[in-house]
């Protein structure tokens, strides 16, 4: 196989970037659309209510198995066959848990003015149907995920926002009266574009390999197949299908049983963990949800700050943190010791991890500093001057900055400890993880009756610093046998940015206080010239590393165009 792993990480990596940026630009487009024209209750009712359904039913039916999926590449003993049954059980996992959350969400959780019940019922169906009927993609996503065709996730998840933003607008233009119907029409439609396009690229594909695959039995060289076909076929000996049919439950052939007891075992610590993880991730979504904390006005506009908080880990941490744990799962045996593997290999991970650490860590900090001066501008033009009256949504953006410095480096940090862990690992950190959830929830309810809304955010950094502080103690454990220097070691920013980033610091204070009622463009100037002195100073105090990471794009653009590139099928992918 001549895919190279860290390269379509990379990419992978950039690619989605790119495209968090479309995705959150045009959801922030369509909330201050909400927020102006119908009302925070509606924006309430769609992005708190409504999408935590959505992220608990395709959290809980899939984030376990894909996860454990991905780790099947160093498990000789697990088929392909195996793999796609495995993949598919998440649509009967979704149908079986759609019923008692629906259950939940209709009757048990806190009433939805009477206006809107309806249309609140009717967004809970459309919400659960389209989540069951995406999971039947799950296959095809998998297979072009394991074989780095990068563009087509971007493309295809691109054009799937698009849709789904045209037909919701479309419909509360002609009619503000039923956004809630809209937003479920919206979500069905969409699900429908993910399931169209992932097998319509299959069908297309797959006849074109085999023929492929026949010619170059004929010629010596199979690079001269590439004007004809381009590079999007060269290096899949091992693409195993050759029917999209294949890609459904018990057609592919398959020498073994229906499933892999090794992967299955996987799956159930995963899915321990996963009902876990669901808790912390939106834990304070089920808080306001189950008891009313926040009125669903209130919860919108927590939401957006919350929201705009969370850029950099929507834009840059996320993309990062999938692509990294992709790297991780591909180089790392997940159940041999590192003295066991490839020197080389384990060295390359552990200067990842540390760079990756170091890099994500820089940019939180820079967000932190920043958002002390800049919350309530942003705020302002965002929303208007009625949004940010009173002075709340600018108190829960400054804290949410502290909360993106320990987001930062949890996530990397907990992306190569689950991608390295063993089924016992994970089982054992699954009862931290009980901890950690039950914790969060208890402290998520009590801070937010002594602090209101800023209770949310306080609680999130006490849960993400408790699991930094493991995964740390995992990660130096991990890597003491090999002799290596712990990676963590050079993840730190170091003293010359640190600095900067002081005086930057006062600098914006400084000008918030003088331009901040007199010219808003003098004090964004100030801001920008900061921003820029800061990544600058970045720049030169890491210059190795970032000549490093020219060399290699420069000589992946130059392997592009040579005949012996063993790289040169990742471009089109």
């Amino acid at each position: 196989m001549g895919r190279n792993v860290l390269a379509s990480s990379l990419q992978n990596a950039s690619f989605s970037i790119i495209f968090q940026i479309i995705c959150r630009c045009i959801t922030f487009a369509i909330n201050a659309f909400i927020v102006r024209s119908v009302g925070r209750e509606v924006l309430g009712i769609t992005n708190v209510r409504l999408l935590l359904l959505e992220s608990t039913l395709l959290f809980l039916s899939k984030e376990a198995i894909i996860r454990s999926a991905l780790s099947s590449r160093h498990n000789k003993q697990c088929s392909w066959a195996q793999l796609i049954n495995q993949l598919w059980i998440t649509v009967p996992v979704c149908f079986t848990l759609a019923i008692p959350c629906l259950y939940i969400w209709l009757n048990w959780l806190s009433t939805v003015d009477a206006m809107y019940a309806e249309q609140y019922r009717f967004g809970c169906f459309a919400i659960a149907f389209a989540c069951i009927i995406e999971l039947t993609a799950e296959a095809p996503i998998f297979v072009g995920q394991v074989f780095c065709f990068v563009k087509l996730k971007v493309i295809l998840d691109t054009g799937h926002i698009f849709i789904r933003s045209f037909i919701f607008i479309a419909i509360v233009l002609l009619n503000k009266d039923i956004t809630i119907y809209a937003f479920g029409i919206a979500q069905i439609t969409s699900a429908c574009t993910i399931i169209a396009g992932n097998y319509a690229f299959y069908y297309f594909y797959i006849p074109k390999l085999l023929r492929y695959r026949d010619e170059l039995k004929k010629v010596e060289d199979k690079y001269i197949l590439r004007e004809k076909y381009g590079q999007r076929y060269e290096n899949m000996d091992d693409f195993p299908f050759v029917s999209v049919r294949q890609m459904l439950p018990g057609v592919l052939p398959n020498p073994h049983s229906v499933f892999n007891s090794d992967l299955q075992l996987l799956v159930l610590s995963f899915a321990k963990q996963g009902i876990l993880k669901q808790v912390l991730t939106e834990g304070e979504k089920y808080v306001m949800s189950v008891s009313p904390v926040l009125t669903f006005s209130e919860q919108a506009t927590y939401d957006v700050v919350n929201n705009m908080g969370s850029l950099a880990a929507r834009f840059i941490f996320r993309p990062i943190e999938d692509s990294s744990y992709f790297y991780f799962t591909q180089s790392i045996a997940r159940d041999t010791s590192l003295v066991e593997q490839n020197r080389e290999t384990v060295q390359e991970a552990s200067d990842v991890l540390a760079y990756v650490l170091k890099t994500v860590t820089s940019i939180g900090l820079l967000a932190f500093v920043f958002a002390q001066s800049y919350s309530g501008t942003v705020l302002l033009l965002y929303g208007g001057a009625d949004f940010v009256e009173g002075g709340l949504p600018e108190v829960l953006l400054r804290w949410h900055s502290l909360a993106i410095v320990l987001l930062a480096p949890n996530g990397i940090t907990e992306g190569y400890m689950f991608a390295t862990n063993t089924a016992k690992q994970i089982d054992t950190y699954n009862y931290y993880m009980a901890f950690f959830s039950v914790t969060f929830l208890l402290l998520s309810y009590q801070l937010t009756n002594w602090f209101g809304p800023v209770g949310f955010i306080l609680a999130n950094c006490c849960n993400m610093s408790f699991r930094i502080g493991y995964s740390v103690f995992y990660i130096n454990k991990h890597f003491h046998p090999v002799g290596m220097m712990s990676p963590l070691r050079k993840a730190l920013p170091g003293p010359m940015y640190l600095s900067v980033l002081v005086v930057c610091g006062i600098a914006c204070k400084v000008s918030e206080s003088y331009f901040g009622n007199r010219s808003i463009l003098c004090h964004l100037f100030v801001g920008a010239l900061c921003t820029a002195l800061s990544v600058a100073t970045w720049s030169f105090e890491n210059r190795q590393l970032l000549r490093t990471g020219l060399a290699r794009y420069r000589a992946r653009k130059l392997s592009l165009t040579t005949d012996n590139s063993p790289l040169a099928a990742e471009g089109d992918r």
